[in-house]
This record gives structure tokens, sequence and C-alpha cells, in this order.
């Protein structure tokens, strides 16, 4: 606060006190009326660009009639501002690579004049001096010149620091491993392997042993750690840490030789398979121990419950497992404890439910060719994965089936559908229970005779001595089928039935004796069971010699001259004979196709002896006959007769035909044949 006063003045009330900075006016006020005196008082708060100015305290008296006199005067103050230092560090914070060069500027202000001191304040809470001027000058700057940095600058008015934090960054450094106790340690024996390194930023830390990643860290820590608890033969290695950050990678690396306990354990066997509600013993041995060790057998996989435990002075421990079932199924360990070392062995128990052997359903009747469906069963079977069931015929595999897993005991069923072959006499159903490793536990196997049916085939029909025999030979005629069930044979002849079987025999035997023209016929064999039917046909021809040869003369044997004279020859044979007439007394010869012979017109030259010979290629028969002609006296005209002589000899051919077949359709229902023992009747 400045003050300004005037004293012994009058009239007060026209004195003006003017407070002035330069042309500024800052403040201004007027006396009071009846005072002899003016006080003014100027408050204001100093900043630091005050120190040094001046202020003005201006007095003047304005009398509107003294103009010419100078009634003006003015008071001047300079200014001597004391305030306490002002600090200002540049930069506040600075990243510097270790080597690089670096200044640090500290910026002071203050009145009266402060004094600087750099300090740095370590990790550590340590603090040390750096200097006392305004700049901090690092030629060189490395890792442990990291970190606070402190500019205080202190005046009677007061002191004031300013801080900046220096950061440097390196690459991995002074990186180290170490094995505590020693590279070369006994097995049980801790082992701890530390890895150090510097850097910034904090680099990331790896151990690897053999190439194989142990342990990491983070950012966080510049230090590894990692512990064996109890070193084991199999620790022994090549270990190795590296340190890396953004801007390189160290690598040191170290050996662990860790040498064995001689302790051994032997477990047998080392997998087991048992049957279900059999026993087993497993056996535990340990060696190398110069006292009694501590043997422990365990359940592995469950709740690590303690089965047996013992010290045994040879240092074997049997485990006997009764009435095994299901869930004693897994693994089982040995552990073996000498001077803190321990040794386990495991042994591995499938047990396996395969009690009896496969069903397999009969099916029955099948029929070849078509599809049937076969049925296996194996019941109670453990564990219904490693169950497979193969399907045979003979030494052939059909086809095989697996199933799924199952905890329990399962019954396991497979079908099959294959198509009924002529040579699948035998089908097997082979069921195999398999170890885990594939071999096979147990096998067991069922085998069913297949009933195949099938409708007749290979019918055959065969005449012996063969199809054209001659008439009295004797023929068998033979049918023969293949059939399941047995066929039944029918045989036929021209479609009536001769003879016929029960469905035992497959074949029929049907004789002739003595076969006949007649028995010249189409004769058919049937086979048939229930699943079909098979028809075969064969021909029979019966050979003669011309035999029972008639002749017949129409109109008579005596006749006029200038009459027709038919002579018709009827005979039995075959095949078929030929027929000549002969004129025995000039050995004229004339042939007919038919036995029918017409002499025209005849005359008394005519009359004589006449030979018929019927001859085919088995043998001849000679009928003779002799013809008289007289003279004419009959009235009719001779053309008629011409006409009614040949038709009368057709109607007794005709006639006579009827009557043989006659004779030999009930001959055949009589089983043999007869020729009739009469002529037949003129016509």
């Amino acid at each position: 606060m400045l003050t300004c006063q005037v004293s012994d003045l009058y009239p007060t009330e026209h004195l003006s006190l003017t407070w002035l900075r330069g042309d500024e006016v800052l403040q201004s006020s007027a006396g009071d009326p009846g005072s002899s005196w003016v006080r003014s008082e100027y408050r204001f708060t100093p900043v630091a660009q005050d120190s040094g100015g001046t202020i003005v305290c201006r007095a003047t008296l304005d009398l509107q009639d003294l103009q010419s006199i100078n009634l003006t005067k003015q008071t001047n103050v300079s200014l001597n501002l004391l305030y306490a230092p002002v600090v200002t560090v540049t930069p506040d914070s600075v990243l510097v690579m270790a080597g690089s060069p670096l200044t640090l500027t500290c910026s002071v202000e203050g009145n009266p004049k402060p004094t600087v001191t750099w300090s740095f304040r370590k990790a550590e809470g340590v603090v040390e001096g750096r200097g006392q001027d305004h700049q901090l000058v690092f030629s060189s700057v490395s890792q442990s010149e990291a970190g606070r940095y402190d500019c205080e600058a202190r005046n009677s008015e007061g002191n004031q620091s300013a801080t900046v934090q220096v950061t440097v960054h390196a690459p991995p450094t002074n990186t180290s491993l170490s094995v505590s106790p020693g590279e070369e340690v006994l097995e049980g024996q801790q082992v701890t392997l530390t890895c150090l390194s510097d850097g910034t930023p904090t680099p990331k830390i790896v151990l690897r042993r053999e190439g194989v990643e142990l342990q990491t860290t983070d950012h966080a820590s510049s230090t590894l750690s990692f512990s064996l608890p109890s070193a084991r033969p199999e620790d022994s290695a090549h270990y190795q840490c590296e340190s890396s950050n953004q801007y390189g990678a160290q690598l040191v690396s170290s050996s662990v030789s860790v040498t064995a306990h001689p302790l051994q354990v032997e477990v047998s066997p080392l997998v087991s398979a048992a049957e279900r509600g059999s026993a087993l013993v497993l056996t535990c041995r340990a060696s190398g121990c110069l006292h009694p060790p501590s043997i422990t057998w365990t359940r592995t996989g469950q709740d690590g419950s303690v089965l047996q435990r013992t010290q045994q002075q040879d240092g074997l421990l049997p485990l006997h497992l009764q009435d095994l079932d299901l869930q004693d199924q897994g693994g089982y360990s040995c552990e073996a404890e000498c001077d803190s070392i321990s040794r386990t062995g495991t042994s591995r128990v499938q047990v396996f439910s395969f009690p009896s052997d496969p069903v397999l359903e009969d099916p029955g009747p099948v029929l070849l060719g078509q599809e049937m469906a076969l049925h296996c069963h194996v019941n109670n079977v453990y564990s219904a994965n490693q169950m497979r069931i193969l399907w045979l015929s003979g030494n052939r595999m059909l086809m095989s089936e697996s199933f799924r897993f199952s905890g329990s005991l399962q019954n396991v069923s497979s079908v099959l559908h294959p198509r009924v072959e002529e040579d699948q006499q035998v089908l097997s159903c082979s069921a195999e229970l398999l170890m885990e490793d594939g071999d096979v536990w147990r096998s067991r196997s069922t085998s069913i005779p297949l009933q195949i049916q099938y409708p007749p085939r290979r019918t055959s029909l065969s005449v012996s001595p063969g199809e054209e025999v001659l008439e009295g030979q004797q023929v068998t005629i033979t049918c023969r089928s293949d059939g399941t069930p047995p066929t039944t044979l029918v045989l036929r002849r021209d479609g009536v039935e001769l003879q016929r079987t029960d469905s035992a025999p497959s074949a029929l035997f049907f004789i002739l004796s003595s076969a006949q023209l007649e028995d010249s016929a189409h004769y058919q064999c049937e086979a048939s069971n229930q699943h079909g039917a098979q028809l075969i046909s064969s021909s029979l021809t019966v050979r003669a010699p011309p035999r029972n040869t008639t002749v017949l003369i129409l109109p008579s044997a005596v006749v006029q001259e200038g009459q027709n004279v038919t002579v018709c020859c009827q005979t039995i044979s075959f095949p078929p004979s030929a027929v000549v007439l002969k004129k025995l007394t000039n050995g004229t010869e004339r042939y007919s196709a038919n036995g029918t012979f017409l002499l025209v017109n005849v005359t008394a030259r005519d009359s004589g002896l006449y030979q018929v010979n019927v001859t085919n290629n088995l043998g001849y028969q000679v009928k003779v006959f002799s013809i008289s002609v007289r003279e004419r006296s009959s009235s009719l005209p001779p053309r008629l007769s011409i006409v009614i002589i040949p038709v009368a000899c057709a109607a007794a051919g005709l006639a006579a035909t009827a009557l043989l077949l006659d004779y030999l359709r009930r001959s055949r229902k009589k089983g043999f044949y007869q020729l009739p023992q009469s002529a037949p009747p003129s016509a």
C-alpha cells in the first residue's frame, strides 16, 4: 500500500490527488472541506514485472482565479519488488538412449537473485548433489543416471523446486544365469535357477530347457527364478536364459547335471487283462536302497486312496485283487521311497466280461437267392466298444461290426442280411473281445447249418436205350430233378398222367417192357415243390416192320369186263411202308403211296394172281390174291362203278383206321397193346 498526503492546505476541497504509472491513471481522489490536509492510499498487488517501475502521486490545487500560478506538485516512488524464486525446468521429462548426450536447463526468476542447486534422487531414495549451474550437462548418459532430478532456487524471500524425470533406454545387458547350489547336484536336491538382466524398458526374460520354454516374466521384473524342488535325472539338461526388449536381446546358458539315486521300482505285469469275477496279483519290487524302502500301492486317476503300505526287507510287495469287477479296472501305482527319493511304477488292469458263446438264432428254411435275416446275440459284454462280431461263411468274412462304449455290462446284437447262396451251407457268428492294443483277448464262435430251399432245377427226362426203339424192345423213361424240399415228379404221355412220385425220391422210372407202335408219343416230366415247378419234355418213336397186312378187293375178286377194280392194302408199320402191286403172270408192277391201286376197265387179260409187297427198312410182308374177270353181264353204267368203288374203298379204309384207333385207345388203358384178331369189315 502506498500513502500520499498534503498538509497545511486551504481550501482542501479544491485539491485532488492522482496516482500514475507512466501515463496511466491508477487512482484519483479529492480533499474534504473543513480539513487542513488531504490523504490518499493506493493498494495493489505487485507482480514480477512491477519491479524497477515508478509510481507518481500528483497533487493539483484547482483555483479559478489564480491560473497563472503553478499549483501542481508530485512525488515519485521507485518499486524494488522482492519475491521468492520461480523455477522452470525444460524439458520436464526426457527419454534418451544410453550413451547419448543430455542437457537439462533450469530457468529461475526471483528478487533478490536466487541461488540454484541440482540434486539427483536415486532409486533407493538416496539424494546426491549434481551442480549449481542453470544447466546440468551429460556428455554420455548411462542407465545408472536415469531417475528424478530436482532444480532448487533459494533467496531471502523463499525457495522453489522443479523436477525433471530422465528415462534412459538401453538393450539388455549384464544378463546372467546362476544355478544354486551348483551345476552338479544329487537327485532329490532342490535346485534354483536365477536369471538376471539389466535393460530399459525392463526386458522380458525367458528360461528354456533344451529349447523348451519353462518360465517367462512379464516386463515388470528383471529377475526370473525357477526351482526344481526335487531334482530328477531327467532334469539334467542345457538351460538358456534369454533377455529381450525392443532394442535387442542377450542370451546366456548353463548346464545342470543330476546324479541319479540307485533306487529302482519294477511293477509286473504292466498290463493285465482279467475276467470279471476272477482274481489278480500285481507285484511291486524295489531295489537299490541300502535299507528297507517304504512301498505304497495306490489307485491312479481316482481319489488316490492308499491300498497297501509297508516296509519290506526284501523290497517286494504284492497286491491281491479278488473278485474283480468293472470298478476295479484302471491304473494302479506302486511308489517306493528311499532317502527322500521316490520311484513310481504303474500297472494297468483291464476287466473284461465275455461269459458265454454267441447265441445264433435259427432262421429256419431259407430260399436260395433271396435275402434273409440272421440275428446273433452276445450277453453281458464289457466293454462293448471292444467287442467285434464277425459273420463268416466258411473262411470267407461276410460282415464285421463294432459297437459303442458302455460303462456297464451290455447285451450286443448283430443282424446280417445276406442273399442266400448255394455254398453257404454253414454260417458262423464269431465274437471277439479286443484289448486296448487291438489284440484279441477272447474269441467265441457259434455256427448254424442253413436249411437252404430252392425250386426244382436241373430237371431231366431221359429215354433208354434212346428216343427211337424197335417194337418189342424194353424202354426205360427216367425223370430226375433237384429241389428242396424234395420235388414231386409227374410223368405224362400226351398230357395223360402215367406215374407220380411222392416227395422223397429225386427220380422217377417208367418201364415199357415191350414197346409198341402206339407207345410213340410226347412225354413230359414235371417237377414241383412249394417254391415252383419245372417242365421237361421228350419224344419216343417206336419202329416196326410191316405186320397185320390186309388186302381188300372192291367191288369183288370176281368182276365183269369193263368194271374198275380197287385194291386196298392196309398194314401196321413204322416208318411207313412202300406198297408194290405185282401181277405174277407177267411181272407188271405198280406203286402206291397210300396202299390203294385202281384197275380201270379190266379185261380177261387182267385175271390172274397178284402179289402185294409191303416193305420198310425193317422188313416186309407179302400178300397174294387172285382176280377173275368175266364177260360183261352187269347193267350198271361203267362210269358209276368207277365212282362208287373208290369211294367205297376209301370208306372201308377209314372204318379200318377208326377200328384200329379204338383198339389202341383201349389197350393203353390196360398198359399194353394188342392188335385186333379179326379182319376189318368189308365196305
